[in-house]
């Protein structure tokens, strides 16, 4: 009888992490849509500076709020990069184990539980693993997984795209 699949191990969440995550994770849009929310505080700062009477500070402020969104939005990667960084996450160790059961995450904040019947898609990425689920999604890197928990994911995708 084989012996059940069982895989720990523990990486840290430095800034080269973050990086992956975003690039394998997120897909940016750079169309016009993106600035809406920009476009509208930047126009509405606008308007209020140059129309009404009401306290130039408050109008300023509006106004930098639009363009402060139209470069988080332009510079997405590091943007995000940078408050994860900032987080009280970033340079703790995460402690991952893969397993029949599912996929357990542990840090000092955060801990996240999932089982194989709640994930709704397995998807292979070039670096690594985006796992979607009710709660979200999570991305687990090659990098911190054996050949062997490779191959136990691949296992795991074939058999879903099979159901």
């Amino acid at each position: 009888m084989p012996q059940p699949f069982t895989y720990s191990t523990t990486y840290e969440l430095d800034k080269a992490h973050f990086q992956e995550c975003f690039s394998e994770s997120v897909v940016i849009d750079t169309s016009i849509s993106a600035y809406k929310k920009s476009i509208v505080l930047s126009v509405a700062g606008m308007s209020l500076v140059l129309f009404t009477e009401m306290n130039p500070y408050v109008a300023w402020f509006v106004f930098a709020l639009g363009i402060l969104e139209a470069v988080s939005t332009y510079y997405q990667k590091p943007w995000w990069v940078m408050r994860q960084m900032l987080s009280k996450a970033a340079k703790g160790n995460v402690d991952l184990t893969i397993d029949e059961q599912g996929i357990v995450s542990k840090s000092f904040y955060a801990s996240l539980t999932l089982l194989w019947s709640d994930v709704q898609l397995i998807q292979n990425t070039q670096l690594g693993w985006l796992i979607r689920h009710a709660k979200g999604r999570s991305y687990i890197s090659n990098k911190n997984l054996s050949a062997a928990a490779i191959t136990f994911l691949t296992d795991k995708q074939s058999h879903q795209s099979k159901c």
